[in-house]
């Protein structure tokens, strides 16, 4: 391997690693608000999951990322390093300034800015670009649908029920919690697997789209030690600033969360953990009373959503523009 591909391998790595700080507080936010376990308990217990997920749940998202956004063949290693120096950037940004943003909407909207700047339009994949944009504007309506519908479920399930049936919640959430971080491991973790077998295929070192093992093995343990870190900032974001999150509503906003990203997983199809989970608890929110979401703390995170990807897009054609006159 060149040094630029073992420069690229370790940036993608980092970015998994930040993906997993970034994103831990949106699988252990609801278990800690609702005091269903304590926070060292739920990250290492998240952490181990998200280790397991791609092993699980298969490679298809990282084949969606990898093989079906741009045309191997006309773009160069150069390209990649500014898609992900972009991504990188914005989300220490956003983890800093503590907004949940997406790590999804970063990767993309640097790996669109750079290959446009760098190879220009023809060598977008526009199917596999439209199937990303679809997968990430539809995901988070249904994790509020689904967090409103699954949270009136559990209301009327658990309607005669004594105050003791919070115990019972509080429990489950160990159920939901695993498997949500099982989907997150098997869908955000795959996207850094698509990244670094791009980087191989564009450098040579493989002639077809096929993520190595010890790939797999590296993002994931990448993104289990990041989540096992834990984003504490992000965490009191999505724990608190919404509403004063119940066991009940724990547990019907991690549900509602992991079936939206599994679903999405077992299709191929990338999405954002943070808007997932973000829209799920307002949804289960909503259910019990509209007005007690703050909803201007949902809207100061969309503003952070929708600006993610031009953001990302413009900063990695600047970053193209800067490394391709150092690097060959």
């Amino acid at each position: 391997m060149s040094p630029i591909i073992i420069i690229a391998i370790i940036l993608a790595l980092g970015f998994d690693l930040l993906n997993g700080i970034h994103d831990s507080s949106n699988i252990v936010a609801t278990m800690i608000s609702s005091r269903a376990f304590p926070p060292r308990v739920a990250l290492g217990m998240t952490a181990l999951a998200e280790f397991c997920g791609p092993f699980i749940f298969g490679v298809a998202v990282a084949e969606t990322i990898g093989h079906e956004v741009v045309a191997f063949e006309v773009i160069s290693v150069t390209v990649i390093l500014a898609a992900l120096f972009s991504a990188i950037l914005w989300n220490l940004l956003t983890w800093y300034l503590g907004f949940p943003s997406s790590s999804s909407h970063a990767l993309v909207g640097g790996l669109v800015g750079a290959v446009i700047i760098g190879a220009g339009w023809q060598a977008i994949e526009v199917p596999g670009l439209v199937k990303i944009l679809l997968t990430l504007l539809t995901s988070p309506i249904l994790g509020l649908v689904f967090g409103y519908l699954i949270l009136r479920l559990l209301f009327i399930l658990s309607w005669n029920a004594s105050p003791r049936v919070n115990d019972l919640f509080k429990r489950s959430q160990l159920l939901t919690a695993i498997a949500l971080a099982l989907s997150h491991g098997a869908n955000d973790a795959q996207k850094t697997m698509g990244i670094i077998t791009l980087v191989l295929l564009t450098g040579g070192i493989l002639d077809t789209f096929k993520i190595p093992l010890w790939v797999i093995v590296a993002c994931a343990t990448m993104i289990a030690f990041g989540t096992a870190i834990g984003g504490w900032r992000l965490i009191r974001t999505l724990g608190g600033k919404f509403f004063r999150i119940k066991p009940i509503d724990g547990f019907g906003a991690q549900l509602a969360s992991t079936v939206v990203i599994l679903g999405a997983s077992l299709i191929g199809g990338p999405v954002s953990t943070t808007q997932v989970v973000s829209t799920s608890i307002m949804g289960a929110g909503a259910a019990e009373r509209p007005n007690k979401v703050r909803w201007g703390v949902a809207q100061d995170i969309a503003v952070a959503w929708l600006l993610t990807i031009p953001s990302t897009a413009l900063v990695a054609a600047g970053l193209y523009w800067v490394l391709s006159r150092f690097i060959p």
